[in-house]
């Protein structure tokens, strides 16, 4: 069970965001774009926390969250969206969809991370 899925089109980022979690000690899983990472959410129903980009093919992170929400009934995992947007209506409609916080690229890992374990328990 991964306690963190992180979800991005751009493998530079994944690899980027998912490296610097597991070298602090958590555990991740990879999704390149919503319809795969609700489908491994549907898979680890445990997972804690989830860190989403916003614009990717096939299915956005704004959707991907509103169905976690909505078709998966998961109300207890945490979304923060990792993204370049930062449109007031954007956040608005993340905000609608239970997102737990907005983080506008590039990623900061150490100025997360105590925040990250926060949210998973760790």
């Amino acid at each position: 069970m991964a306690q963190i899925l992180v979800v991005d089109d751009s493998s530079t980022v994944r690899n980027e965001v998912g490296g610097f979690l597991q070298q602090n000690g958590l555990t991740v899983a990879y999704a390149v774009d919503g319809r795969d990472g609700l489908a491994k959410l549907r898979a680890d129903p445990g997972t804690k926390l989830v860190v989403c980009d916003v614009n990717m093919p096939n299915m956005d992170g704004l959707t991907m969250a509103e169905k976690v929400r909505g078709e998966l009934g998961n109300a207890a995992v945490h979304i923060v969206m990792l993204t370049t947007e930062n449109a007031p209506g954007m956040k608005e409609r993340g905000r609608a969809a239970g997102i737990k916080g907005w983080i506008v690229k590039p990623f900061n890992g150490n100025a997360v991370l105590a925040s990250f374990k926060k949210l998973v328990g760790a």
